[in-house]
């Protein structure tokens, strides 16, 4: 699971005195918001993420102005959570090197208008780049701030926003000081009792007999001062009890009469009274904007119909086309936007998306009427005109998944741009692109596993309809839509997360969320998948992806965690075969099948095989881990079974179908090439660490990769080589906790010409597997353990051999070729013939060769072609291979052109280059080289026409 770099808010209360356990400490222990304070963080307590940290430490933290229970914070001090903050910035212990103070006074140190009222302030604590983060137990830090000496507040109710007591129903208020006193409970004026002398604790019964808004103050008196604070409460009727009308029996909003009217529905089970705040009533709750509470059923708890803990309002007399924003406020004190909503509106990070990716105008916050997130609505929109509308999926068989981080990919970090690459990824031939969760995630630089909003796609990556456009064009080039989901949690910004809320985690009466996760490697709130309300939400999040953005699939992040039986501890139980679970995930599969016959349910399972084989052979598809192996193999370390591919192959794992998404490298995993040039293998005269050696060392891979039936994967820029490593921070040193940061965006890479090599070596792969029926077929043998690797798969029409060596010196291999005669190098077009098939080859450090028993032309529209596909033939060779003094050079052009030759080494360097010749004539040519004072080893011989490049391999034996 990932690391999340991005804060959630939970709430952790922090208050008494100065105690040295404590994570964060404040002097004086209790403070006014006008006087100075120091807070002492220890990082060694908490999350201790940033324990032992030998850099610079940061406070990054806000206030709380809603509330003295409040727990979202505002008015953040720093202006960006990625870079360092010099007036933010804390100073070591000298005498403990994980104890950090800082000094400010909250009234001036914030970004607040004069006379704000502060009542807590919320931190957590980072690195300079923001990807290393120190929390509490649970999440974000807490400190109240005083109201006055005594700190007096109201326990009960909370005072919390605005509060309604039932009118005539006796309620009990409750006031607390921090320092005994005389306390004292008014109501409109009229003292309530007698006073409790010396006290810290007075409660008091009180009816509110007069409507509306009411009046609740307490006092605390001592030798030498008063001090006083207020609460309006107001008055409500109980809750009006009706069916929710006939069409609006789902979560969110159904559009009535044109879009004059609507109703909201939210599922809120237990609460009190619900109001719907927005524009259309000035952000002002009463009588008119109160929610009616559906019929509650004692034999019915599900929450797809009209009992149980649904709240629904009618709206009337609404402009049609216009877009509202609205809030839930929930028992008088939480508001919230509506879970279901299509779009929210961000106090915080809206201002940080540029207008190119989402314009300005369509972000309007209500700025002043409320705080917190904010949903919207608007009826009348213009629907997308969509130019796809019968997509054939790509066959599973078929299927090379190109999955991406949008943040990553591309520098404008938008749909509209990564629309404009699909010529690049229809070309490597991908037909399937996995998208990095998209659905509205906490801040705005992350990876999206953070998520808080499930229908609603991130605006940082553009608009809804760029996304609609986007998904389109893919269709129509042939492309699936896959979207990565993650169901296994939610994080703090939730509205689910906040209805149900205590003690810094979900409470037990949450509908949703376990309120302690149950498995490992948990990250925010888990969810109950075993809940009806949890099973209901899922269902309607699947729907809505594969309807209204029409996307082929999902990859559902973490599944092995949809468990509701093993110990959260227990690692090894966690991944043992779990029926619950899989009844969980078959309920799931049936219910996207039933909107989507022929969808892509791709899991991040990762558990122990017998539960894998059981999802896999019922449809699913799982995500299959072969990154080890295979950068073992490339680094040049292949005793025992380091190096053992057998487990890319479905049927190795005893699966019945074809369902195994295997892949070298994953948003989860080192690079193959990072750990190429920084741990590879090496000899005197071969070094895998050499830049050139090692996209060789990844053909190789590949070779032996996309040629294993089934289903592939391919992580973004793997195709170049990209080699920075997944850990690489912006300042360019690497560390574990820079594992989610920004990464260099090389599509430079693709005028190198070895990392094109690369590309087109990726291309052809995919070719030949896409176009080829025989890699589909069950005819299929490897032998993948050691440096020496070998594959053969057959059919009726066509027979493949693959051959390689991952050692770093030469070896034999008996290649076990099916047949005599004629053999293709389909990535060279050398021909091979062959009258012994079992007769042993020598390959080179890293050589490798994919045979056909019939000639497969490679595809033309890769990175190395210049100029229109008929200039492209060349077919360049060279024989005898291996050859002693000399070899001739056999290639053929298409226009008369200048030739130039250039071998080189294993290492790029250059060892000899032959006269350009001046323009030749269309047609075949010949050229003898003399290969005198060359030594035994392979080379590479480049010809290039000043338009085209083409390169073979030459063995040299003397």
């Amino acid at each position: 699971m990932k690391t999340l770099r991005l804060f959630f808010s939970l709430i952790v209360l922090l208050m008494g005195a100065h105690a040295a356990h404590a994570q964060v400490t404040t002097q004086p222990a209790l403070f006014l918001a006008s006087e100075p304070v120091t807070i002492t963080f220890n990082a060694a307590q908490g999350n201790a993420e940033l324990a032992n940290f030998a850099g610079d430490v940061y406070i990054w933290t806000g206030v709380i102005t809603d509330s003295p229970t409040g727990t979202t914070w505002s008015n953040v001090k720093s202006p960006n959570f990625n870079q360092p903050d010099a007036a933010a910035k804390m100073t070591r212990s000298a005498t403990n090197a994980n104890v950090y103070t800082i000094t400010f006074t909250p009234n001036t140190f914030y970004p607040i208008p004069a006379g704000t009222k502060i009542y807590r302030l919320g931190m957590i604590f980072k690195n300079a780049d923001g990807s290393k983060v120190g929390r509490g137990p649970s999440g974000d830090i807490l400190v109240d701030v005083a109201q006055d000496k005594f700190n007096l507040r109201f326990t009960a109710p909370t005072g919390a926003g605005s509060n309604f007591f039932v009118l005539n129903t006796p309620t009990t208020v409750t006031g607390t000081s921090a320092l005994p006193a005389t306390l004292a409970l008014f109501l409109n004026g009229v003292q309530l009792g007698a006073t409790e002398p010396n006290a810290t604790t007075i409660s008091r019964s009180v009816t509110l007999t007069q409507p509306g808004a009411n009046t609740l103050r307490l006092t605390a008196t001592d030798a030498n001062s008063t001090a006083e604070t207020q609460l309006t409460v107001q008055t409500r009727e109980a809750a009006t009890v009706a069916a929710l009308p006939a069409g609006a029996k789902k979560d969110g909003v159904t559009y009535l009469n044109g879009g004059a009217s609507v109703i909201l529905s939210l599922t809120a089970p237990n609460k009190q009274f619900i109001h719907a705040i927005g524009d259309f009533n000035d952000w002002q709750s009463g009588t008119a904007s109160t929610l009616k509470r559906t019929p509650v059923s004692a034999t019915d708890n599900t929450p797809d119909n009209s009992s149980n803990g649904r709240w629904w309002i009618q709206l009337d007399n609404l402009t049609p086309g216009r877009e509202y924003a609205y809030q839930y406020l929930v028992d008088g004190t939480l508001r919230i936007a509506d879970p279901y909503t299509q779009k929210v509106l961000d106090p915080n990070n809206d201002r940080f998306i540029p207008d190119a990716t989402y314009p300005t105008a369509q972000l309007q916050y209500p700025t002043g009427k409320t705080t917190g997130i904010v949903s919207t609505f608007k009826s009348g929109q213009t629907e997308y005109q969509w130019q796809v509308n019968n997509f054939a999926k790509p066959k599973r068989t078929d299927l090379v998944v190109y999955e991406l981080l949008v943040r990553d990919f591309i520098a404008r970090h938008d749909y509209k741009t990564l629309t404009d690459t699909l010529s690049y990824l229809q070309r490597l031939g991908v037909n399937a692109i996995e998208l990095m969760p998209i659905n509205e995630f906490e801040g705005n630089e992350s990876w999206g596993y953070n998520p808080s909003f499930y229908f609603t796609p991130d605006k940082y990556y553009g608009t809804k309809d760029d996304l609609k456009r986007f998904v389109d064009e893919c269709h129509k080039r042939g492309i699936a839509v896959i979207i990565d989901m993650v169901l296994n949690h939610s994080f703090g910004q939730s509205p689910m997360a906040q209805l149900y809320f205590e003690g810094g985690a979900p409470s037990a009466a949450s509908p949703w969320f376990n309120r302690a996760a149950t498995h490992p490697f948990n990250v925010g709130y888990d969810f109950n998948h075993e809940s009806p309300f949890t099973k209901y939400f899922v269902e309607r999040v699947n729907e809505f992806w594969l309807q209204e953005y029409r996307i082929d699939g999902y990859r559902y992040d973490l599944s092995k965690g949809f468990t509701q039986r093993n110990n959260p501890n227990d690692v090894a139980a966690w991944g043992r075969r779990d029926d619950s679970r899989i009844a969980i995930w078959k309920n799931i599969y049936d219910q996207l099948r039933t909107i989507d016959p022929n969808v892509y349910c791709i899991l991040e399972h990762l558990s122990d095989n017998d539960e894998e084989k059981i999802l896999a052979d019922y449809g699913m598809m799982l995500w299959g881990k072969m990154t080890d192996k295979y950068n073992e193999a490339t680094m040049g370390y292949n005793t025992g079974d380091k190096s053992d591919f057998s487990g890319t192959y479905y049927r190795n794992r005893n699966w019945e179908q074809p369902h195994l998404v295997s892949y070298m490298e994953s948003h989860d995993e080192e690079r193959l090439m990072f750990k190429n040039i920084s741990f590879g293998a090496a000899t005197a005269t071969y070094d895998t660490k050499s830049i050139n050696v090692a996209l060789a060392r990844n053909e190789a891979a590949a070779a032996f990769f996309f040629t294993v039936p089934g289903p592939k994967m391919v992580w973004q820029f793997g195709e170049l080589g990209y080699d920075f490593s997944i850990n690489r921070c912006p300042d360019g040193t690497i560390k574990d906790d820079c594992r989610t940061a920004n990464k260099p965006i090389r599509w430079d890479y693709r005028e190198v010409q070895e990392r094109r090599k690369l590309y087109n070596v990726y291309a052809s792969l995919i070719a030949l597997k896409k176009n080829e029926p025989v890699f589909e077929t069950t005819n299929f043998t490897q032998s993948v353990v050691g440096a020496v690797k070998t594959i053969h798969l057959q059919d009726d029409n066509l027979k493949v051999t693959v051959i390689g060596n991952f050692d770093i010196v030469p070896q034999s291999v008996n290649p076990e070729f099916q047949q005599a005669g004629t053999w293709y190098n389909y990535l060279t077009g050398m021909t091979l013939s062959v009258t012994n098939p079992t007769a042993n080859l020598t390959l080179q450090p890293g050589e490798y060769a994919v045979y056909t028993s019939r000639l497969i032309n490679r595809p033309t529209t890769v990175l190395a072609t210049r100029g229109p596909s008929n200039t492209t033939a060349l077919r360049l060779t060279a024989a005898p291979n291996p050859a002693t003094a000399t070899a001739t050079l056999r290639y053929e052009l298409k226009t008369a052109s200048p030739v130039t030759i250039t071998i080189t080494n294993l290492l790029g360097a250059a060892v000899r280059t032959l006269p350009a010749t001046p323009r030749q004539s269309v047609g075949a040519h010949e050229l003898p080289v003399s290969l005198t004072g060359l030594a035994n080893g392979v080379y590479l011989v480049r010809l290039s026409t000043g338009e085209q490049i083409q390169t073979t391999r030459l063995v040299v034996q003397h």
